[in-house]
Protein backbone atom coordinates (compact mmCIF):
# COMPACT_ATOMS: atom_id res chain seq x y z
CA UNK A 1 0.00 0.00 0.00
CA UNK A 2 0.89 3.58 -0.36
CA UNK A 3 2.89 5.49 2.54
CA UNK A 4 3.93 1.49 3.48
CA UNK A 5 0.37 0.81 5.04
CA UNK A 6 -0.58 -2.61 5.23
CA UNK A 7 -4.18 -3.28 3.99
CA UNK A 8 -5.71 -3.99 7.92
CA UNK A 9 -4.73 -0.61 8.70
CA UNK A 10 -7.39 1.40 10.30
CA UNK A 11 -6.21 4.41 8.16
CA UNK A 12 -6.78 2.36 5.08
CA UNK A 13 -10.39 2.49 5.41
CA UNK A 14 -12.36 3.77 2.56
CA UNK A 15 -16.21 5.24 4.21
CA UNK A 16 -19.26 4.37 2.23
CA UNK A 17 -22.00 6.67 1.31
CA UNK A 18 -23.59 6.17 4.52
CA UNK A 19 -21.12 6.84 6.86
CA UNK A 20 -19.76 10.06 5.46
CA UNK A 21 -23.58 11.01 5.99
CA UNK A 22 -23.27 10.84 9.89
CA UNK A 23 -25.55 13.30 11.99
CA UNK A 24 -27.35 13.49 8.13
CA UNK A 25 -29.97 12.40 6.13
CA UNK A 26 -29.43 9.71 3.88
CA UNK A 27 -31.92 9.46 0.64
CA UNK A 28 -32.88 6.17 -1.52
CA UNK A 29 -34.62 6.41 -4.76
CA UNK A 30 -36.42 3.17 -5.90
CA UNK A 31 -35.52 1.30 -2.87
CA UNK A 32 -36.93 -2.00 -4.75
CA UNK A 33 -34.16 -0.91 -7.38
CA UNK A 34 -31.59 -1.78 -5.03
CA UNK A 35 -30.29 -5.66 -5.36
CA UNK A 36 -31.46 -7.81 -1.99
CA UNK A 37 -27.98 -8.11 -1.04
CA UNK A 38 -27.43 -4.46 -1.08
CA UNK A 39 -30.57 -4.09 0.90
CA UNK A 40 -29.12 -6.64 3.42
CA UNK A 41 -26.68 -4.52 4.20
CA UNK A 42 -29.24 -2.03 5.73
CA UNK A 43 -30.43 -3.77 7.75
CA UNK A 44 -27.88 -3.83 10.42
CA UNK A 45 -27.51 0.48 9.52
CA UNK A 46 -31.81 0.96 10.46
CA UNK A 47 -32.06 -1.28 13.30
CA UNK A 48 -28.07 -1.64 15.36
CA UNK A 49 -27.64 2.01 13.93
CA UNK A 50 -24.20 0.95 13.15
CA UNK A 51 -22.07 -0.62 9.94
CA UNK A 52 -19.29 -2.95 9.38
CA UNK A 53 -16.70 -2.25 7.01
CA UNK A 54 -15.63 -4.96 4.82
CA UNK A 55 -12.22 -7.17 5.92
CA UNK A 56 -11.65 -4.59 9.26
CA UNK A 57 -12.28 -5.59 12.79
CA UNK A 58 -14.35 -2.09 13.70
CA UNK A 59 -18.10 -1.45 13.94
CA UNK A 60 -19.26 2.68 13.78
CA UNK A 61 -21.68 4.11 15.13
CA UNK A 62 -23.99 6.22 13.16
CA UNK A 63 -26.69 8.79 13.77
CA UNK A 64 -28.28 8.66 10.07
CA UNK A 65 -31.80 9.36 9.12
CA UNK A 66 -32.96 7.08 6.26
CA UNK A 67 -35.51 8.46 3.67
CA UNK A 68 -36.26 5.96 0.98
CA UNK A 69 -39.09 6.20 -2.43
CA UNK A 70 -40.98 3.08 -3.87
CA UNK A 71 -43.88 2.88 -5.69
CA UNK A 72 -46.16 0.63 -4.79
CA UNK A 73 -44.95 -3.08 -5.47
CA UNK A 74 -47.92 -3.59 -8.46
CA UNK A 75 -46.39 -0.65 -9.86
CA UNK A 76 -43.23 -2.19 -11.38
CA UNK A 77 -41.95 -5.60 -11.47
CA UNK A 78 -37.57 -3.99 -11.33
CA UNK A 79 -37.37 -5.07 -7.69
CA UNK A 80 -39.21 -5.70 -4.42
CA UNK A 81 -38.64 -4.64 -0.97
CA UNK A 82 -37.35 -7.70 1.11
CA UNK A 83 -39.32 -8.14 3.97
CA UNK A 84 -37.05 -8.32 6.79
CA UNK A 85 -36.06 -4.84 5.47
CA UNK A 86 -40.21 -3.75 5.51
CA UNK A 87 -39.71 -4.64 9.30
CA UNK A 88 -37.40 -2.05 9.97
CA UNK A 89 -39.22 0.82 8.65
CA UNK A 90 -39.76 3.53 11.15
CA UNK A 91 -43.24 4.88 9.55
CA UNK A 92 -44.36 4.75 5.80
CA UNK A 93 -46.21 7.61 4.29
CA UNK A 94 -48.26 7.21 0.86
CA UNK A 95 -48.40 10.28 -0.81
CA UNK A 96 -51.34 10.45 -3.53
CA UNK A 97 -52.30 13.00 -6.60
CA UNK A 98 -53.88 16.36 -5.92
CA UNK A 99 -57.33 15.86 -5.01
CA UNK A 100 -58.58 19.32 -6.46
CA UNK A 101 -58.00 21.69 -9.32
CA UNK A 102 -56.53 24.58 -7.60
CA UNK A 103 -53.59 21.69 -6.08
CA UNK A 104 -53.08 20.61 -9.66
CA UNK A 105 -53.12 24.21 -11.05
CA UNK A 106 -50.76 25.35 -8.40
CA UNK A 107 -48.33 22.39 -8.71
CA UNK A 108 -48.62 22.94 -12.39
CA UNK A 109 -47.72 26.48 -12.62
CA UNK A 110 -45.07 25.91 -10.17
CA UNK A 111 -43.03 23.05 -12.06
CA UNK A 112 -43.61 24.01 -15.59
CA UNK A 113 -40.72 25.21 -17.93
CA UNK A 114 -40.51 28.95 -18.18
CA UNK A 115 -40.20 29.52 -21.74
CA UNK A 116 -38.33 32.34 -23.25
CA UNK A 117 -40.63 34.65 -24.45
CA UNK A 118 -38.76 38.03 -25.50
CA UNK A 119 -41.18 40.53 -26.63
CA UNK A 120 -44.27 38.29 -26.35
CA UNK A 121 -46.97 39.00 -23.28
CA UNK A 122 -48.41 35.39 -22.14
CA UNK A 123 -51.35 35.37 -20.58
CA UNK A 124 -53.30 32.21 -19.72
CA UNK A 125 -56.85 32.62 -18.93
CA UNK A 126 -58.09 30.57 -15.86
CA UNK A 127 -60.16 28.68 -17.58
CA UNK A 128 -57.46 27.14 -19.75
CA UNK A 129 -55.43 26.28 -16.70
CA UNK A 130 -58.50 24.27 -15.73
CA UNK A 131 -59.11 22.33 -18.84
CA UNK A 132 -55.75 21.41 -18.92
CA UNK A 133 -55.75 20.39 -15.22
CA UNK A 134 -59.23 18.66 -15.28
CA UNK A 135 -57.98 16.62 -18.25
CA UNK A 136 -55.85 15.01 -15.86
CA UNK A 137 -58.06 14.66 -13.23
CA UNK A 138 -60.33 13.00 -15.86
CA UNK A 139 -57.57 10.77 -16.70
CA UNK A 140 -57.24 9.16 -13.39
CA UNK A 141 -60.82 8.33 -13.25
CA UNK A 142 -61.06 6.53 -16.74
CA UNK A 143 -62.35 3.23 -17.55
CA UNK A 144 -60.02 3.41 -20.45
CA UNK A 145 -56.32 3.93 -18.89
CA UNK A 146 -55.12 1.67 -16.08
CA UNK A 147 -55.20 3.33 -13.30
CA UNK A 148 -52.73 0.79 -12.00
CA UNK A 149 -50.10 2.30 -13.68
CA UNK A 150 -51.90 6.04 -13.19
CA UNK A 151 -51.63 9.19 -14.45
CA UNK A 152 -48.72 11.53 -12.75
CA UNK A 153 -48.79 15.71 -11.93
CA UNK A 154 -46.13 15.06 -15.17
CA UNK A 155 -48.95 14.54 -17.64
CA UNK A 156 -50.90 18.12 -16.13
CA UNK A 157 -46.74 20.22 -16.39
CA UNK A 158 -46.08 18.40 -20.41
CA UNK A 159 -49.75 19.51 -21.04
CA UNK A 160 -49.87 22.59 -19.98
CA UNK A 161 -46.20 23.33 -21.41
CA UNK A 162 -46.99 22.36 -24.72
CA UNK A 163 -50.30 24.47 -25.39
CA UNK A 164 -48.53 27.55 -24.32
CA UNK A 165 -46.12 26.71 -26.97
CA UNK A 166 -48.26 26.22 -29.43
CA UNK A 167 -50.08 29.42 -28.58
CA UNK A 168 -46.28 30.92 -28.60
CA UNK A 169 -45.85 29.58 -32.29
CA UNK A 170 -48.67 31.05 -33.24
CA UNK A 171 -48.10 34.30 -32.14
CA UNK A 172 -44.49 34.38 -33.60
CA UNK A 173 -46.25 33.29 -37.11
CA UNK A 174 -48.52 35.71 -37.01
CA UNK A 175 -46.41 38.16 -35.22
CA UNK A 176 -48.50 39.00 -32.58
CA UNK A 177 -47.14 40.07 -29.28
CA UNK A 178 -49.88 38.68 -27.37
CA UNK A 179 -49.75 35.17 -26.34
CA UNK A 180 -52.97 33.46 -25.45
CA UNK A 181 -53.75 29.83 -25.26
CA UNK A 182 -56.84 28.97 -27.03
CA UNK A 183 -59.24 25.60 -27.18
CA UNK A 184 -57.83 24.79 -30.68
CA UNK A 185 -54.07 24.73 -29.16
CA UNK A 186 -55.27 21.91 -27.12
CA UNK A 187 -54.80 19.78 -29.98
CA UNK A 188 -51.17 19.77 -28.97
CA UNK A 189 -51.49 18.10 -25.55
CA UNK A 190 -52.44 14.52 -27.39
CA UNK A 191 -48.63 14.04 -28.01
CA UNK A 192 -47.79 14.90 -24.88
CA UNK A 193 -49.96 13.08 -22.78
CA UNK A 194 -49.76 9.70 -25.04
CA UNK A 195 -46.53 8.75 -24.08
CA UNK A 196 -47.66 9.00 -20.69
CA UNK A 197 -50.67 6.90 -20.09
CA UNK A 198 -51.53 3.24 -20.61
CA UNK A 199 -54.57 1.90 -22.11
CA UNK A 200 -56.93 -0.18 -20.39
CA UNK A 201 -59.24 -1.34 -23.30
CA UNK A 202 -60.81 -4.83 -25.09
CA UNK A 203 -59.66 -4.11 -28.89
CA UNK A 204 -57.78 -1.55 -30.88
CA UNK A 205 -58.79 1.58 -29.61
CA UNK A 206 -56.04 4.95 -30.59
CA UNK A 207 -54.33 6.36 -27.81
CA UNK A 208 -55.79 10.21 -29.49
CA UNK A 209 -59.21 8.80 -29.63
CA UNK A 210 -58.92 8.39 -25.79
CA UNK A 211 -56.97 11.66 -25.08
CA UNK A 212 -59.23 13.62 -27.35
CA UNK A 213 -62.73 12.40 -25.60
CA UNK A 214 -60.78 13.57 -22.13
CA UNK A 215 -60.66 16.90 -23.78
CA UNK A 216 -64.15 16.93 -24.58
CA UNK A 217 -64.92 16.02 -21.28
CA UNK A 218 -62.74 18.60 -19.73
CA UNK A 219 -63.81 21.61 -21.72
CA UNK A 220 -67.60 20.75 -21.02
CA UNK A 221 -66.97 20.16 -17.29
CA UNK A 222 -65.60 23.58 -17.11
CA UNK A 223 -67.65 24.95 -19.35
CA UNK A 224 -70.66 23.80 -16.73
CA UNK A 225 -69.13 25.35 -13.97
CA UNK A 226 -69.40 29.02 -15.51
CA UNK A 227 -72.27 28.89 -17.51
CA UNK A 228 -75.82 27.72 -18.43
CA UNK A 229 -76.73 26.82 -21.87
CA UNK A 230 -80.09 28.44 -21.43
CA UNK A 231 -77.72 31.66 -21.07
CA UNK A 232 -77.10 32.51 -24.74
CA UNK A 233 -80.16 31.33 -26.65
CA UNK A 234 -79.53 35.13 -28.40
CA UNK A 235 -76.41 33.53 -29.63
CA UNK A 236 -77.88 30.52 -30.77
CA UNK A 237 -80.92 32.19 -32.43
CA UNK A 238 -78.48 33.92 -34.76
CA UNK A 239 -77.05 30.85 -35.77
CA UNK A 240 -80.39 29.04 -36.82
CA UNK A 241 -80.53 32.35 -38.77
CA UNK A 242 -77.64 31.19 -40.84
CA UNK A 243 -74.63 32.82 -38.51
CA UNK A 244 -72.01 30.87 -39.11
CA UNK A 245 -68.41 31.43 -37.14
CA UNK A 246 -65.14 30.21 -38.19
CA UNK A 247 -62.30 29.32 -35.81
CA UNK A 248 -58.49 28.32 -36.06
CA UNK A 249 -54.88 27.61 -34.17
CA UNK A 250 -53.53 29.99 -36.75
CA UNK A 251 -56.14 32.64 -37.50
CA UNK A 252 -55.04 35.74 -36.14
CA UNK A 253 -56.91 37.40 -33.15
CA UNK A 254 -58.21 40.20 -35.13
CA UNK A 255 -60.19 38.07 -37.04
CA UNK A 256 -62.24 37.07 -34.16
CA UNK A 257 -62.49 40.54 -33.49
CA UNK A 258 -64.11 41.39 -36.86
CA UNK A 259 -66.15 38.70 -36.32
CA UNK A 260 -67.62 39.20 -32.84
CA UNK A 261 -69.48 42.55 -34.16
CA UNK A 262 -71.92 40.43 -36.20
CA UNK A 263 -72.63 37.73 -33.05
CA UNK A 264 -74.67 39.15 -30.54
CA UNK A 265 -75.01 37.63 -27.01
CA UNK A 266 -71.42 37.19 -26.25
CA UNK A 267 -70.65 40.76 -24.18
CA UNK A 268 -71.83 39.37 -20.63
CA UNK A 269 -70.35 35.75 -21.44
CA UNK A 270 -66.81 37.52 -22.23
CA UNK A 271 -67.06 39.90 -19.60
CA UNK A 272 -68.09 36.72 -16.87
CA UNK A 273 -64.41 35.35 -18.06
CA UNK A 274 -62.71 38.56 -18.21
CA UNK A 275 -61.89 38.54 -21.37
CA UNK A 276 -61.92 42.12 -22.01
CA UNK A 277 -58.22 43.74 -22.40
CA UNK A 278 -56.95 42.26 -26.00
CA UNK A 279 -58.07 40.93 -29.33
CA UNK A 280 -55.75 37.24 -28.24
CA UNK A 281 -58.04 37.12 -24.97
CA UNK A 282 -60.95 37.40 -26.73
CA UNK A 283 -60.05 34.91 -29.35
CA UNK A 284 -59.84 32.42 -26.84
CA UNK A 285 -63.05 33.18 -24.99
CA UNK A 286 -64.88 32.69 -28.23
CA UNK A 287 -63.74 29.64 -29.14
CA UNK A 288 -63.93 28.43 -25.09
CA UNK A 289 -68.04 29.49 -25.59
CA UNK A 290 -68.31 28.34 -28.97
CA UNK A 291 -66.13 24.90 -28.41
CA UNK A 292 -69.15 24.65 -24.76
CA UNK A 293 -72.09 25.00 -26.57
CA UNK A 294 -71.16 22.39 -29.00
CA UNK A 295 -70.71 19.74 -26.73
CA UNK A 296 -73.57 20.92 -25.19
CA UNK A 297 -75.60 20.16 -28.31
CA UNK A 298 -76.52 23.76 -29.32
CA UNK A 299 -74.05 24.20 -32.30
CA UNK A 300 -73.01 22.00 -35.17
CA UNK A 301 -69.60 22.18 -36.26
CA UNK A 302 -67.28 21.28 -39.21
CA UNK A 303 -63.94 21.08 -39.22
CA UNK A 304 -61.88 21.23 -42.49
CA UNK A 305 -58.47 21.81 -43.61
CA UNK A 306 -57.45 23.08 -39.87
CA UNK A 307 -60.10 25.24 -39.41
CA UNK A 308 -63.14 24.53 -37.85
CA UNK A 309 -67.00 25.86 -38.29
CA UNK A 310 -69.67 26.39 -36.12
CA UNK A 311 -73.45 26.65 -37.37
CA UNK A 312 -76.65 25.17 -36.39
Amino acid sequence: MAEGRYLSDELTIHYGMIPRTNRGIFCINELPDLAERIQVGLLNIMEERDVQIRGYKIRLPLDVYVVASANPEDYTNRGRIITPLKDRVGSEIRTHYPLTIDHEIMIMEEESSKMLTDGLDVTVPQFMKEIVAEVTHLARSSNDISQRSGVSVRVTVANYENVLSNASRRALRLKERQVVPRVSDLEAIIASTSGKIELDTVGDVKEERVVKKLINGAIMSVFGQYFEPKEFEQLVAGFERGLNVQVGDDMPSMEYVNQLSKVGGLSKAIDKLSGRGNPATIASTVEFILEGLHLNRRLNKDAVGGKTRYRR
